[in-house]
């Protein structure tokens, strides 16, 4: 199988990417992440998904690039990661008791061919009402320093959503139906590596 890279330095996308049995490497892109204030939510996820993956690319003679953005909208207000506890508790202070959604954009890139695809889905997340007691011990466990929306699902956080209507790896920040379906286009297909660990 060619050699994949994964343009990211998320714990969670490295833990999916090898939950399903594929062999890859990270390169972290340190691609500019602003945007048009203009664009859509759909649109910014894309466009930095590919911008990542095309940064990781071009120093690369060969190999299939995986990029991957997310971003949290609460209404029309984009919200990405915290930069200090005090941001994190303000995003987390508008966002429960609500509906918001996440988007994640996912790019793949082949640094030999200059193939490219690029898609995105998007989860729509109720979030269960907090105190502001709640909030502080959530913060204070430093998960949320790192995370878009400035909550994770798969940790801790998950105890702060009440339901989701939509792809859960969404919102972890790697549709992975999304990206199988477009690796084969690649050539890469994940069922058949999985099966063929097995053996």
């Amino acid at each position: 199988m060619r050699n994949l890279v994964l343009a990211s330095g998320s714990p969670r996308r490295r833990e999916l990417l090898s939950g399903v049995g594929l062999s890859f490497q990270v390169m972290v892109s340190d691609a500019d992440e602003k945007v048009d204030s203009g664009l859509s939510p759909d649109e910014i996820v894309r466009t930095l998904a590919f911008r990542k993956a095309s940064a990781i690319a071009n120093e690369l003679s060969e190999g299939i690039v995986i990029g991957a953005d997310t971003i949290v909208v609460l209404e029309d207000l984009v919200l990405g990661k915290p930069k200090d506890e005090q941001q994190a508790r303000q995003m987390l202070k508008q966002l429960q008791g609500r509906v918001h959604t996440v988007y994640s954009g996912v790019a793949v890139i082949d640094a030999k061919t200059g193939q490219q695809a690029v898609g995105h889905r998007a989860t729509r997340v109720h979030m269960r009402p907090l105190s502001d007691a709640e909030i502080e011990a959530y913060v204070k466990t430093g998960e949320p320093l790192d995370k878009a929306g400035s909550y994770a699902i798969q940790g801790i956080g998950s105890t702060l959503v009440e339901r989701i209507e939509g792809d859960y790896f969404t919102v972890v920040g790697l549709p992975m139906e999304l990206l199988a379906s477009m690796l084969t286009s690649f050539d890469i297909h994940v069922l058949k590596t999985a099966e063929e660990i097995k053996r």
